[in-house]
């Protein structure tokens, strides 16, 4: 398959070739396929004395008697058929065997009712369905306590990014909330060293790399950075005598205490995240829980008062994860709360006792997406339906993961909804689904707290959960 191009200034498009296109590739050794959506040939190399690669041969005339057939375990790339056997024992699609960390659903909820049931579209509702619905919203959230304002905080590790004037617009924001969550790091006394900072969603590993720089003069620090995505422009490589480690798995399936460095070097945990999307927060919050939430300073096993020589610990069982690695902290930005699952959701406990349940979550899930989905009167409506009944938001609600997130298709709340309303409902959705969140922290030991992290220009997704182990516990 042909390598990607460089990327065009933004807000530009590539032009479909509208001059006949050249037949052979002026590079010498590389692909003669032109792309006809990238405007230019194909930068493969190829076999001596051969014109195409492999997978535009049989475009070409050169294919002769070998044939081309699409690979079983990823059809979007082909294979010879003469050496299918041989490709399928080195596909990067082959089922590959699992770390030691790998615990299948390890961190998933349990399953509760029919998950192939059909959801109710939004705009199925009456008009009397959607009141009883946006009264109850209101009803709930009344008693909640909104996010702490006035905490959009900074770090000197980034005093001299924002001042640079390279960074354009989209970086100077990203920087804005990278310094705050450092921020916030620093005034919960996170930032210091003998610690392991386990980023969930990394990514290129941004987050960690300012955390790195800001804790340039601590000692034994350690980096986790859990992706189950392959990211290109990773950071990891360009720090300094910190241990970056990447974790290729879904956060649904990983157990903290089966990491071999995390055995070793037992350090206590800080899970941090940008823009941890939708369900990924619940799955690492439900990480973080699983085996280390015993707070800071707790024995790991305790002595019988008859016979103090004698544990009443079990013996060790390599299978059980470590119980030495307490969680000392929690900072995330929260994003796409529309993407959140019931299954996985850490709130049931919390939403069941407002007499709440899954079906009025389903509801609330979504409709968390008219708080950033863009949507003004001003605008024309030219987005695409979906099949619930939304829409496809013209704005980003993360413009860390390039998705376009949905809105509410205007005409299926035309005369029931103003835009205002709509932005309030979807902000007291996320309201609720976060409280949910805080209420199982605190039911797991910690003192739990939402912050306005940042201001609402720089990112519409601008509330940050922090947690402290409560040491009254």
């Amino acid at each position: 398959m042909e390598m990607p191009g460089p990327p065009l200034p933004e807000g530009t498009h590539r032009e479909p070739c509208k001059a006949p296109c050249p037949s052979e590739n002026p590079i010498a050794g590389r692909c003669s396929y032109f792309v006809q959506r990238k405007r230019r040939f194909c930068k493969m190399v190829v076999s001596e004395g051969k014109k195409f690669c492999g997978e535009h041969a049989e475009n070409g005339e050169e294919q002769g008697s070998k044939k081309r057939i699409p690979c079983p375990l990823d059809p979007k790339h082909t294979v010879y058929q003469d050496q299918l056997q041989k490709h399928l024992k080195k596909c990067n699609s082959r089922e590959k065997p699992q770390p030691v960390f790998y615990v299948r659903d390890l961190n998933a909820g349990p399953l509760e009712g029919d998950p192939c049931e059909k959801q109710v579209a939004i705009s199925a509702l009456s008009r009397e369905d959607l009141q009883t619905l946006t009264e109850t919203l209101k009803r709930v959230t009344n008693d909640l306590e909104l996010p702490l304002p006035d905490k959009k905080l900074c770090h000197s590790a980034l005093d001299e990014a924002l001042s640079d004037p390279v960074n354009g617009e989209s970086a100077a924001k990203h920087l804005k909330q990278q310094g705050s969550i450092l921020g916030h790091l620093d005034s919960l006394g996170l930032l210091g060293g003998s610690l392991c900072f386990v980023e969930f969603g990394a990514g290129r590993g941004k987050l960690s790399h300012w955390v790195d720089i800001a804790t340039e003069n601590a000692e034994n620090v350690h980096f986790l950075l859990v992706e189950r995505a392959t990211t290109r422009f990773k950071v990891d490589g360009k720090q300094r005598n910190s241990t970056f480690e990447r974790l290729h798995i879904d956060i649904q399936h990983l157990c903290l205490g089966k990491v071999p460095s995390l055995v070793q070097k037992q350090l206590p945990v800080i899970g941090i995240g940008k823009h941890l999307c939708g369900a990924g927060t619940d799955l690492a919050l439900r990480c973080l829980m699983q085996a280390h939430s015993s707070p800071l300073g707790e024995p790991q096993c305790k002595r019988s008062r008859m016979n103090p020589d004698a544990s009443n610990c079990a013996k060790e069982d390599k299978s059980v994860p470590s119980q030495q690695n307490p969680v000392a902290g929690i900072v995330i930005a929260l994003c796409c709360h529309h993407r959140c699952d019931w299954q996985h959701y850490v709130g049931r406990e919390f939403f069941q006792n407002l007499g709440l349940g899954q079906r009025e979550f389903n509801f609330f899930q979504r409709m968390s997406s008219w708080a950033t989905c863009g949507t003004r009167k001003s605008l024309p409506d030219t987005s695409h339906v979906t099949e619930h009944g939304e829409t496809e938001g013209r704005e980003d609600e993360d413009d860390d993961g390039g998705q376009r997130m949905p809105s509410f298709n205007s005409e299926t709340v035309q005369g029931l909804l103003s835009v205002e309303e709509r932005e309030n409902l979807g902000r007291l959705c996320k309201l609720l689904i976060d409280r949910g969140r805080v209420d199982y922290l605190r039911r797991m030991g910690y003192e739990a707290a939402l912050q306005y992290y940042t201001d609402p220009e720089v990112s519409l997704e601008n509330v940050l959960l922090t947690a402290l182990p409560n040491t009254s516990s």
